[in-house]
């Protein structure tokens, strides 16, 4: 294959003109037109080695849903080989390209190659998109990976409950637009300094239900998943490669664990933090992480670590070490959310020094602990920043509605912290960003639906900011019309 496309000296992917380049979500990072035209209203016939067989059986799915009224049965089949290549170069310093980039070319028939599945994968989602738009397409090449290997979503179902087929939609929404990291927030309560209802009337959700007599009584009542719905969403997310990050939230945000089991809890149960000076509090939460580490098949696992009480700030640090050190032992990289400015004194300082390193931080507020803090003191970061990521619904705080998709067009991209707390674009420990959506209002009446349709409008301008960045020429507007056109996407069941 000419593989030229990946040249430095060719930067023709919409920089220099934004309507040369196919139209897809998140744009290609380069790409190289050529005379003539594709076009593939015959259908497709793919060729690819046997490693490939569940990637080509899923293109050849995607692109029956997508194309079927649109097909013209007398026409010749156009072949699309899918290629893997170990020793496949891309001319960037980007480590990402390695495991996620791709080639993609169009001449008479259709070729993506990658180091990988994953890449491969993420070009069949390109050519796809492409269809979307017209079963003709212009002949090129292009040379596509992503800025950053998290580009994540999460999710709060512990204070509001998704039904499964909800949760499979978003992974196949997240896939459409390459977005590989979905957070799954398994357990939470209400906010009762907000609602002024005491402990014993908040609610509080922990979703995840196991068999083992030991942990009766801990899973919802009104929903929670059992080990063949989880393992319905591996399965789902594995071949739509997206990473399930589930997150079991300790020691604050821990009411559903308190109610369980009240001689967890701080204050005599009358809290939604654990006492950890009790040896019992860590061996039941030990436990907790035993009991479904198993269910969880990515590498990493996420156990919250956020805003508990800083007069509990040395018995916060040996379990923060305690916990993230279990988590190795079980084989799973942990994830927190950032604290250590509020509980420790920040970067640099002598408390900050008694913590574990190999714990990646979600920096989420630039006060409890800020990506350049994080990144300070030694950590990986994924930028979760609450004032330009949260969504709350229909709260008057952060975003109650949708974010605002141009703004973050328009001046956001990964390094991007607010405040004075931005990282330089593609910061080593920089890993990536995730948006989120927290169900704080726990006493409010809405539906899955409405929850997506706040998350829509800005999803696929984070994905275009977490894969390539900012496009030189590519208008807001013209964006836009580009989403407009590629709403639907394969598999998508329960939304409208």
């Amino acid at each position: 294959m000419d593989t030229t496309a990946s040249s430095p000296s060719e930067t023709s992917v919409d920089s220099a003109n934004a309507t040369a380049a196919p139209r897809v979500i998140p744009s290609l990072q380069r790409w190289k037109a050529r005379a003539g035209t594709t076009s593939l209203a015959g259908g497709i016939a793919v060729e690819h080695s046997p490693e490939l067989a569940a990637t080509a059986a899923t293109l050849l799915a995607d692109f029956a849903e997508l194309t079927s009224a649109s097909l013209d049965r007398g026409a010749q089949p156009v072949t699309i080989e899918l290629a893997l290549d170990p020793d496949l170069e891309f001319s960037t310093e980007n480590a990402t390209a390695a495991t996620e980039g791709y080639l993609l070319e169009i001449n008479g028939g259709v070729k993506i190659t990658a180091r990988t599945d994953a890449g491969v994968y993420w070009g069949t989602r390109s050519l796809l998109q492409m269809l979307a738009s017209s079963l003709t397409l212009p002949d090129g090449i292009a040379a596509d990976w992503p800025n950053y290997p998290v580009r994540g979503f999460m999710l709060d179902v512990g204070r509001r409950f998704a039904r499964p087929e909800a949760v499979r939609d978003y992974i196949r929404m997240m896939s459409w637009f390459k977005i590989n990291t979905f957070m799954i927030h398994l357990n939470d309560n209400e906010i009762a300094k907000d609602t002024k209802r005491s402990w014993d009337e908040a609610e509080q959700g922990f979703r995840l239900a196991s068999d083992s007599p030991w942990i009766a009584g801990l899973a919802s009542e009104d929903g929670a998943y059992d080990r063949v719905e989880w393992d319905s969403f591996e399965d789902l997310a594995a071949s739509r490669h997206v990473q399930l990050v589930p997150e079991l939230d300790v020691p604050a945000h821990s009411r559903s664990i308190i109610r369980w089991r009240p001689e967890t809890g701080l204050n005599g149960g009358d809290s939604d933090m654990l006492d950890l000076g009790k040896t019992e509090t860590i061996h039941v939460v030990k436990g907790l992480f035993d009991e479904f580490v198993p269910w969880f098949r990515g590498p990493a696992v996420h156990f919250g670590a956020d805003e508990y009480s800083k007069e509990h700030s040395e018995d916060y640090r040996r379990f923060f070490n305690t916990i993230s050190t279990h988590l190795r032992s079980l084989g799973k990289d942990p994830i927190a959310w950032g604290s250590l400015s509020t509980m420790s004194g920040g970067a640099g300082s002598a408390g900050a020094e008694g913590y574990n390193r190999d714990v990646v931080i979600c920096a989420w507020n630039n006060d409890w602990y800020s990506g350049q803090a994080a990144v300070a003191d030694g950590y990986k970061v994924i930028n979760t920043n609450d004032d330009l990521l949260y969504i709350v619904p229909f709260a008057d705080y952060y975003h109650g509605g949708a974010l605002d998709a141009q703004l973050l067009f328009e001046t956001w991209e990964p390094h991007v912290f607010g405040e004075g707390k931005d990282l330089c674009a593609q910061h080593p420990q920089l890993l990536g960003a995730a948006s989120a959506v927290w169900n704080d209002l726990v006493l409010n009446s809405y539906d899955e639906q409405a929850v997506f349709d706040l998350v829509k409008p800005a999803f696929g301008v984070l994905s275009q900011k977490m894969w390539v960045g900012a496009v030189a020429g590519l208008r807001y507007e013209e964006f836009t019309e580009r989403g407009e056109t590629l709403s639907r996407w394969p598999g998508r069941a329960h939304f409208h």
